[in-house]
């Protein structure tokens, strides 16, 4: 009997969920009793097998993207078991919001965040249309539900009325090379990218929830007290970022945002610590992994207020409301103009973050697997 991991975003999605998967995935290894059989969707010129993965057993089907999705949501409709894609399963875990239907099987599914029922505008019509209708089925059907924040738990029970007993909150961290970098790796990193002295930094796909527009008519006024003031945008084009590149070209700001696209992992840390600031701009979260890893490295960092960010700052960060101009720029400059706070930020933020690890994750997870079946060990 096998435990089946979906790991379907860890093969096709570099950050967000597929950074949840793969390190989630990594860090239960060590302590389940059979090794895990990894399960996940082959789309061509999109999957990457994850190399430390490959001494796993591996089950995956092809029909791209929209076709296994419609085809998961035909199956949950028609009560059609997918038993056979998962032979002798103990149980099924699903990484991101697509729960197959399995017949005495039971089925753990992550719910990341609702902001498809929250901000609906958000999202590409397709994807909102297919989310609305099969999540309230996937999160009724799944045996237990993990949700990465408190945030996201009370979303689950005021918008799909699931039970407080049926959730499980198991928080995401901060990948143990966040920390703070030497003084020449961030030399290193703001060469190699060309970057300026002084910037703010934000990181995660461009998106109108991420309210980077919002942001650029921030730093805009924030030229006031610091002209040479830059804001680095790392990330790759998600959906509906036309307004984000409408309003850097309405302010006259493409000279003062730098696109370097997506960074890889190994050169984050270094790059958070050469920024001036951190910014989580944010209008909604359902966790927000970059306010952990600023913190990890020791950065200053302003967030928003909204959904799951106060969970994970704490007391460290200068909080605003994302929806308030006025408010952003306040708590910038208050804190770009107090360098006592930011000394103290850069010493509280990595000890903030490590209240947070994979391990203590992958821990978590697996006494939830324990409940349904015997799967793992503990020293």
């Amino acid at each position: 009997m096998t435990v089946y991991l979906d790991v379907s975003a860890g093969v096709n999605v570099s950050a967000g969920l597929g950074r949840y998967s793969r390190s989630l995935t990594q860090a239960m290894l060590p302590y389940f009793i059979e090794p895990p059989t990894l399960f996940f969707n082959y789309i061509k010129g999109r999957t990457n097998e994850i190399a430390d993965f490959q001494h796993l057993k591996k089950r995956s089907i092809r029909l791209g993207y929209k076709a296994w999705r419609m085809a998961v949501w035909a199956g949950q409709l028609g009560h059609i078991p997918f038993n056979a894609l998962v032979p002798h399963a103990t149980l099924f875990h699903a990484h991101e919001h697509l729960l197959i239907p399995l017949r005495k099987v039971p089925t753990i599914l992550t719910v990341h965040d609702l902001i498809f029922k929250l901000f609906p505008e958000h999202h590409k019509r397709l994807n909102h249309t297919f989310l609305n209708q099969a999540m309230p089925i996937f999160v009724k059907r799944a045996t237990a539900i993990i949700a990465i924040s408190e945030a996201t738990k009370r979303d689950l029970m005021q918008y799909y009325q699931v039970p407080s007993e049926k959730i499980t909150v198991i928080y995401e961290a901060a990948a143990p090379n966040f920390k703070p970098p030497l003084p020449e790796q961030c030399v290193e990193v703001r060469r190699r990218y060309r970057l300026p002295e002084r910037f703010l930094i934000v990181v995660g796909t461009i998106e109108p929830r991420k309210n980077y527009s919002r942001l650029v008519q921030a730093l805009v006024q924030l030229h006031q007290w610091d002209p040479d003031l830059k804001l680095v945008v790392v990330g790759s084009k998600g959906w509906l970022y036309e307004d984000f590149f409408n309003t850097i070209n309405a302010l006259n700001a493409a000279d003062d945002v730098i696109l370097p696209g997506y960074i890889p992992d190994e050169d984050l840390p270094a790059l958070y610590g050469a920024a001036t600031a951190m910014v989580m701009p944010s209008i909604y979260e359902g966790f927000g992994l970059p306010l952990l890893e600023a913190m990890a490295c020791g950065v200053p960092v302003a967030s928003s207020h909204a959904a799951s960010l106060p969970e994970l700052g704490g007391d460290v960060p200068i909080y605003f409301d994302p929806h308030d101009l006025d408010d952003m720029v306040e708590a910038l400059k208050s804190l770009l103009l107090d360098e006592e706070r930011q000394q103290l930020m850069r010493q509280r933020g990595p000890e903030q973050a490590a209240r947070f690890s994979w391990d203590k994750a992958a821990r978590e997870t697996l006494q939830l697997y324990n409940q349904f079946a015997t799967v793992a060990k503990f020293d």
